[in-house]
């Protein structure tokens, strides 16, 4: 889930945008000295403030992840990102078996309305192809309380509970027309007062000039 643009192609991993909403990577690259074993699916949330650390496979801002066996194979494989009252899952279906296999489980993650799906990729060191046959969105129907929907739609800005992210500084607001124009008023007034002042000095200083030379 992203917050920008509708038509935002590429941009969520190929470029160091710092994207906000929540993100789910299939790294399929191997990093020596990390024992772990790829392709490796894995989460994280992000307000705007955080970068996803190539290098590093994404370890400084994951939520979860679990190993993906999905290449080379001769079936389809699947993949379920489920959000209901703030629970993040992902399960995924890489056997052939038409059985989910549990993979990441976030309680606590607050994302906002509004956002847009959107698939990006980066091969890394190592080349690789898969496809997208496609992505099916469906909307869930959840009861909530007026308390839990109160809750929901005053999330702005994607979390997670007892997760920090670093605070995203927040644009200045534009000031009104009275604000601008008595900024301009006060500096215009300043500059006047500064000339008057400026040409008292000066006149002073030419009367004792030509005190000094009588």
């Amino acid at each position: 889930m992203d917050k920008g643009r509708r038509i935002c192609m590429g941009m969520a991993w190929q470029s160091g945008t710092q994207r906000i909403g929540c993100s789910q990577a299939q790294k399929r690259r191997y990093s020596p000295g990390v024992q772990r074993v790829f392709p490796y699916i894995s989460a994280m949330v992000n307000n705007g403030s955080l970068s996803y650390d190539h290098e590093r496979d994404g370890r400084p801002t994951e939520l979860g992840g679990c190993t993906a066996i999905v290449r080379n194979l001769h079936y389809d494989t699947f993949l379920v990102i489920r959000y209901v009252k703030r629970h993040l899952t992902i399960m995924m279906d890489i056997d052939g078996k038409h059985e989910w296999r549990d993979c990441i489980e976030v309680p606590g993650v607050r994302l906002p309305r509004g956002y847009y799906f959107g698939t990006s990729s980066i091969t890394g060191d190592l080349s690789d192809n898969h496809d997208v046959i496609s992505l099916k969105l469906f909307e869930l129907t959840v009861e909530r309380t007026p308390e839990e929907e109160k809750l929901h739609r005053d999330v702005f800005l994607p979390s997670v509970d007892n997760m920090k992210l670093p605070e995203m500084t927040a644009p200045l607001p534009p000031l009104s027309g009275l604000a601008l124009f008595l900024i301009v008023f006060f500096s215009l007034v300043f500059s006047v007062f500064a000339i008057v002042i400026g040409i008292i000095l000066y006149n002073k200083w030419q009367e004792q000039s030509r005190k000094r030379f009588y």
